[in-house]
């Protein structure tokens, strides 16, 4: 037996069922020190032992001991180690694994339209690709993005949002070959909601512009890559047409309000827009530290660097969880269960929650359908 596959998946079921080692060890019956020993490698664990902690992990005796298909195409950078980082890769291989079953089961595989665009198009600049990424989807030029998930799912890219305590880590994406195109984002709380959609059109260029990057055993930034995916994003998100224009008609306003105003209107972080205004010659590099002066004096608080606005009583413009939601494997998930075609066990281990929520949910999709 291998001890270090069995305690990677120990780790990653424990996970997906938000249980702690102690929770783990009172629901299974077996003690603390030996969980703690399990995930740390250490041991070889009796039959019996690993029998009750399948019980409680809602998964079979060689699902646990059995090593965990890998990802080839993928592109997994983050500021500094990961701990979790083979985790995070085991439960982002399951997820695509039944996003596909379920994609062929039902017959509804999505076309990916900008496939072509990394391969025939390399010369542009990353601005031109956002241009063009946004014409070949069918946005207008001055078009906000009101729904990133919806949008890139309707058009092939599957979308997970994945939560793990660490600002460092704030998304990765997957090449075709591995059932993608794929793209996970970090949802932990403490990232704001505006930075995961950054972050969802970043990783989103480099799918465009970097196709020949993914590789799972390079673990490292390239600075250049990812400058080139910031622009990107930034000219995605927010069109130069669009930004001229609500900047122009905001024109009467304080500068604090006029921010605001765009940051509200495209999804964006108010950084995102004095970084256009930077770039644009509007102001020179203290514009951020102006921004940060007026704010406070407006609201009387200290705004730091890499804090987003929250929303406030006097500030109501910090996007919610629900601005950031991928609904197509759920989708999907209801489709196949009302057809008849996978069990609410199966649909609750694909949705990663319990079957009695599993079953609650039908009952809601009966009463509002």
């Amino acid at each position: 037996m291998n001890t270090e596959i069995l305690s990677a998946n120990i780790k990653r079921y424990r996970s997906q069922k938000k249980l702690t080692q102690q929770e783990l060890s009172e629901r299974s019956g077996v003690s603390l020190p030996t969980i703690k020993n399990l995930e740390r490698s250490i041991g070889v664990p009796r039959t019996n032992t690993l029998l009750a902690l399948t019980r409680v992990l809602d998964c079979t005796l060689q699902e646990l001991v059995k090593p965990i298909g890998e990802l080839s195409s993928v592109r997994f950078r983050a500021e500094n180690k990961l701990n979790r980082r083979e985790q995070i890769l085991a439960e982002v291989f399951t997820w695509l694994k039944n996003y596909a079953f379920l994609e062929t089961l039902l017959a509804d595989k999505k076309a990916w339209p900008l496939s072509e665009l990394g391969l025939t198009k390399n010369s542009l600049t990353p601005i031109q690709y956002a241009q063009e990424a946004r014409k070949s989807l069918g946005l207008h030029n001055n078009e906000p993005i009101h729904d990133i998930c919806g949008l890139l799912e309707t058009c092939g890219i599957k979308i997970l949002g994945l939560s793990y305590a660490s600002d460092a880590f704030n998304g990765l994406s997957v090449g075709p070959s591995d059932s993608g195109p794929a793209i996970v984002i970090n949802t932990w709380p403490r990232i704001s909601i505006e930075r995961q959609i950054f972050s969802t059109a970043h990783e989103l260029g480099h799918l465009l512009m970097h196709q020949g990057d993914y590789n799972r055993d390079t673990h490292t930034e390239e600075p250049s890559c990812e400058k080139e995916a910031d622009e990107f994003a930034s000219y995605f998100l927010l069109p130069e047409q669009g930004f001229i224009r609500e900047w122009d008609e905001t024109a009467g306003l304080s500068f604090v309000d006029r921010v605001m105003k765009v940051k509200r209107i495209y999804h964006v972080s108010y950084k995102t827009v004095l970084y256009r205004l930077d770039q644009k010659g509007v102001a020179d590099d203290s514009i951020w530290i102006h921004f940060q002066q007026r704010y406070e004096a407006l609201y009387n608080r200290n705004l730091s660097f890499k804090e987003e606005l929250v929303e406030e009583r006097t500030e109501p413009f910090g996007l919610k969880s629900f601005d950031f939601q991928a609904d197509r494997l759920s989708r999907l998930v209801r489709q196949a269960v009302e057809e008849e075609k996978i069990s609410l066990s199966r649909a609750a281990e694909i949705l990663h929650i319990s079957t009695q929520h599993m079953m609650e949910r039908v009952v809601e999709w009966e009463e509002f359908s």
